[in-house]
């Protein structure tokens, strides 16, 4: 039987993969937190990793750990772990794999809680490189002989920042280094970072995955791409098994079980349910972005659309080259200098004026004066974040309605 498509896979995941009891198609959630051994010997063998199992529900359960199957499949990986957010997957990782002394290649366009956390790590000795991970050639010339890893995201929020992940993936396996991507913006299938030679997958469950807005969660993905065996900072006691699991077992060991960021059995639940119905959402923002920005390009009442589907993005050519089935969900625009951005975002009526993306509903904010408020003037400029920049994440709502809200918040300022 030849390979089935991506959507086909994705809504019979979990029958075909966890095999839930009695004839479910989906697994059922176990809230246990201890499970039982009727033989001592197993619970000894499960806690020193000769055997697979659980034994105390903030390292794993069956719930979540269906849910890792579903993800890892997807992302074409050798294991996944979930945590209780996206922000508790990205910091496990890091303070799991880095220590003080390590260097550390980041692209200068990362979200704004994810750069926040990059200075905690430069607060504990980790040294970083900003860099502008849209050429491959600034990467390189970060490199120094205590490089580790490279980090980036594959479309950056809000400007919409492209990354040569292609190429950058290349130089890391040549090099020998980790490549971690945050492929929240972009989550399979369209783009797939296990092909462009990425390590390890971070998706914030929260965003697209889960897609309905009601539900936090985070995983980290090993694609298999990495020789652990390379990599000194891998504690002898995690050294057993399987080469290939050795980078997630210290991050299980450290990063979960020890910080203890566990999602919960129901939260994995209702993001496997969720998942079910990515590809169609994701095909429909998309489309629905591709439209609204091509409408805001042309408008008299608008300066600048930051999206990576319009003809004279700078990275245009490297999104088509990236990404499958369309060009994301996330679009930014800076309006005229007579609008006041805000007195714009009241003006419309279908959109929603908050924090988040990746949801159903179309969501509209303010971004310096909000999600990288923090970051200050001097640094949301070297972004390319403009004082009066609004993001907007696109929902699935019909393309007409949608257009036709913008359209007449704008003509309200004619």
């Amino acid at each position: 039987m030849t390979k089935q498509g991506f959507t086909t896979r994705q809504v019979h995941a979990d029958r075909r993969l966890n095999k839930p009891q009695s004839g479910a198609v989906h697994t059922s959630t176990s809230n246990s937190v201890l499970f039982e051994f009727e033989d001592a010997q197993g619970i000894i063998d499960v806690f020193q990793g000769k055997v697979p199992g659980h034994v105390y529900s903030r390292s794993s359960s069956p719930s979540v750990s269906a849910l890792q199957e579903i993800i890892n499949d997807l992302e074409g990986g050798v294991g996944a772990l979930c945590f209780a957010t996206g922000m508790a997957a990205i910091s496990a990782t890091f303070l799991s794999l880095f220590r003080h002394g390590d260097h550390l290649i980041v692209s200068q366009f990362l979200f704004g809680n994810t750069r926040s956390l990059m200075n905690t790590l430069m607060d504990f000795g980790v040294q970083i490189s900003f860099v502008d991970v849209t050429d491959v050639q600034c990467v390189k010339q970060a490199y120094q002989p205590n490089t580790r890893a490279v980090f980036t995201e594959t479309v950056a929020n809000p400007v919409t920042q492209v990354a040569d992940v292609q190429a950058i993936g290349r130089y890391c396996e040549e090099r020998g280094l980790l490549l971690i991507v945050d492929n929240t913006m972009t989550p399979p299938p369209l783009l797939s970072a296990k092909n462009m030679k990425a390590s390890l997958v971070v998706n914030s469950l929260t965003k697209y995955i889960a897609g309905h807005g009601n539900v936090l969660g985070g995983v980290i993905v090993d694609t298999g791409n990495f020789d652990w065996r390379s990599f000194s900072n891998i504690a002898p006691g995690y050294q057993v098994g399987e080469p290939a699991q050795w980078g997630l077992t210290q991050i299980k060991k450290k990063g979960l079980r020890d910080m203890g960021a566990t999602l919960a059995p129901a939260s994995a639940h209702s993001i496997s349910i969720g998942l079910e119905t990515l590809a169609l959402r994701l095909q429909r923002s998309c489309t629905n972005a591709l439209r609204l920005a091509t409408f805001l390009e042309s408008h008299a009442k608008v300066k600048a659309v930051y999206y990576p589907g319009l003809a004279d993005h700078p990275q245009h050519f490297l999104a088509r080259e990236h990404l499958t089935g369309g060009y994301g969900a996330i679009l930014s625009l800076d309006v005229t200098d007579d609008i006041d951005p805000v007195e714009f975002l009241n003006q419309l009526k279908l959109v929603i004026c908050a924090t988040h993306l990746g949801d159903n509903r179309t969501l509209a904010l303010p971004v310096a004066a909000t999600i990288f408020h923090e970051n200050g003037p001097e640094e949301r400029a070297r972004m390319g974040i403009s004082e009066t920049m609004i993001r907007v994440s696109v929902g699935i709502e019909d393309t007409d309605d949608l257009v036709a809200d913008f359209a007449q918040a704008l003509d309200f300022f004619a």
